[in-house]
């Protein structure tokens, strides 16, 4: 797996803005299978921030680890956007995380449809305040390719969260 050049860059900027506010971060990631957490990891001091990652691929991880009702799943599958939200509800009811970023999606070569094709992901970012959700289509990319710019798309993510705070 390759990184993005930007990815630890923005790992080493949510570290330090992590830090500096005092608040713990887990991931709840499907697609990237722990990529998140492990980019963030890369990044020494890490551990005062990062509290865990919970990697739920099979929907029974889902509903175990992070508590999600088997209806979300059924109703609107393991990809789609109230799962992602429910992942990042999961993860922060079942850390010491202040923040929590989630992402499911279909990184191919196969497994896609009309509905939901390959580069589809939906991300999910909760806190105590808020639950923000995003979906993005990662189109013409290989699986290496889509699971590396999910990893980069979340930690934007998480990095504007933690600007706006």
């Amino acid at each position: 797996m390759h990184l993005l050049d930007s990815s630890i860059s923005k790992a080493e900027q949510i570290i330090s803005l992590a830090s500096q506010r005092g608040w713990m971060i887990a991931t709840a990631e499907s697609c990237t299978a722990g990529l998140i957490a492990a980019t963030l990891t890369e990044v020494a001091g890490s551990s005062a921030v990062i509290d865990r990652g919970f990697v739920t691929y099979s929907n029974e991880a889902k509903m175990d680890m992070l508590t999600i009702p088997e209806d979300i799943l059924v109703e609107h599958g393991a990809v789609s956007e109230p799962t992602a939200k429910a992942m990042a509800r999961g993860a922060l009811a079942n850390s010491q995380a202040s923040l929590s970023i989630s992402v499911t999606g279909i990184a191919g070569p196969g497994g896609g449809s009309e509905d939901k094709p390959v580069g589809l992901v939906h991300f999910g970012l909760a806190t105590e305040q808020d639950l923000i959700n995003d979906i993005q289509i990662f189109k013409n990319h290989n699986r290496a390719q889509v699971r590396a710019l999910t990893v980069d798309h979340a930690l934007a993510m998480i990095i504007q969260r933690l600007q706006e705070i």
